[in-house]
């Protein structure tokens, strides 16, 4: 007895030190791009976890509207305590869940977006928009609008991405249905000729672009920043149209069912904090949302003349519709 009374006491004291050192987790669902070593996360983890004394842990998926789909499957028992990717085009179908927490922190004079935005579920992390870039050593006949695109020769090759499984790929169908209205099927037919494939991320059409099998590849106005900071080279451009460009602003929530309640909410804070912001531009490519300064790099994109945005519940209304329409150009 007294023997098995020392191993106990043993096994005892030995435990002590490992459960005081167990900290907290906050489990972040984003995408794959945000959680690699070369996107935001690594850099982001690193500055809120000096303030927090947790462990946050970027759950990396394939796309940001397989994030909401993986929520929506797991209902209330997801693991997830925050969503991190959506965009506002997903932000209606995701409110009409019910899995969502109020964030419950102000907003007010802490973003610096190009449009209004007020929310109480949803905290915006960075923006951009929408546009087609081209090697600017290659293509010397480059669109100057979407009409010049559509109305372009057939061998002008794009590729584009999949508007059920990547954002920009419904950035795209949202920007041509923003212009073209009711003749949106019409503008993708005859577009057909010219996309080489569709993928289903972002990543997939902008290696294949950079193998050179497209002249053209949809992305975002600021993707040339990446090249001239990271490749010291400004051959990559973004095609300003004349029409406009359909924009993005990315957004976080909180589950309403997070283990974390308390590290989510202090993280939905530290999002527009600069230890957040001041990452986004030269790691996830973006505009960031919060008041931070910009590389100069940034100065030398495209400005788009004008901003095309639906609105969240337009699109939820809407976007089933659209997309079976999108399907069935392409598929004639």
């Amino acid at each position: 007895m007294n023997i098995k009374s020392l191993c106990i006491s043993l096994v005892m004291v030995l435990c002590v030190p490992i459960l005081a050192m167990a900290k907290p987790v906050l489990t972040i669902y984003t995408y794959e791009s945000f959680a690699s070593e070369w996107g935001p996360g690594p850099a982001i983890e690193k500055a809120f976890e000096k303030n927090c004394d947790c462990d946050l842990q970027f759950i990396a998926l394939d796309s940001s509207i397989g994030i909401l789909g993986r929520v929506q499957l797991e209902g209330s028992a997801s693991k997830a305590d925050i969503i991190l990717g959506l965009d506002t085009n997903l932000m209606t179908t995701a409110r009409q869940t019910g899995l969502f927490a109020s964030h419950g922190i102000s907003l007010a004079g802490r973003t610096a977006l190009p449009v209004a935005f007020k929310d109480d579920i949803f905290v915006p992390f960075d923006w951009g928009h929408f546009a087609f870039v081209y090697d600017s050593t290659k293509l010397s006949t480059v669109p100057m609008s979407l009409a010049d695109l559509v109305a372009a020769p057939d061998d002008l090759r794009i590729i584009i991405q999949d508007p059920r499984t990547a954002t920009p790929g419904l950035g795209l169908l949202l920007w041509i249905k923003s212009i073209y209205g009711d003749r949106a099927p019409e503008v993708w037919a005859t577009l057909k000729p010219k996309i080489v494939t569709v993928t289903k991320g972002w990543w997939d059409s902008y290696s294949m672009f950079l193998e050179g099998e497209a002249d053209m590849v949809l992305s975002y106005s600021t993707s040339p920043a990446y090249h001239i900071i990271s490749d010291g080279t400004d051959r990559y451009k973004a095609a300003s149209f004349t029409e406009g460009h359909y924009m993005q602003i990315e957004v976080a929530a909180m589950l309403k069912g997070a283990s974390e309640p308390e590290l989510a909410k202090k993280f939905m804070d530290f999002i527009l904090t600069e230890g957040f912001q001041a990452v986004i531009p030269t790691t996830n490519w973006m505009y960031p949302a919060g008041r931070v300064a910009l590389p100069d790099s940034f100065e030398t994109l495209i400005k788009p003349a004008k901003s095309l945005l639906f609105t969240p519940d337009e699109v939820a209304a809407n976007k089933a519709s659209w997309v079976d329409e999108w399907q069935t150009a392409l598929t004639r």
